[in-house]
């Protein structure tokens, strides 16, 4: 992971605070993805040579964005439960 360790999103204090320190995980792989970008169309790196690291970006970005989703859909499920 990024600037949030996997132990910080284990200690979260609640639902919220998790979802706060996994927007920080997904804000981090978004820009990854930026500057893996610019280096490849400043011509500094060849796409081929970082093409897996974007590809691992991109899959915890979607799971993080997935995993935000998720939590906000069972927080919402708790605060106006379904009768």
């Amino acid at each position: 992971m990024t600037a949030v360790h996997r132990n910080d999103l284990c200690r979260a204090k609640s639902t919220a605070d998790m979802i706060n320190k996994l927007k920080v995980v997904e804000e981090e792989s978004d820009e990854t993805e930026y500057w893996l970008e610019i280096l490849v169309e400043a011509g500094l790196i060849p796409e081929s040579q970082i093409a897996s690291i974007y590809k691992e970006t991109d899959e915890i970005l979607a799971m993080t964005v997935a995993s935000i989703k998720t939590l906000r859909n069972r927080k919402s499920s708790i605060v106006n439960p379904k009768s």
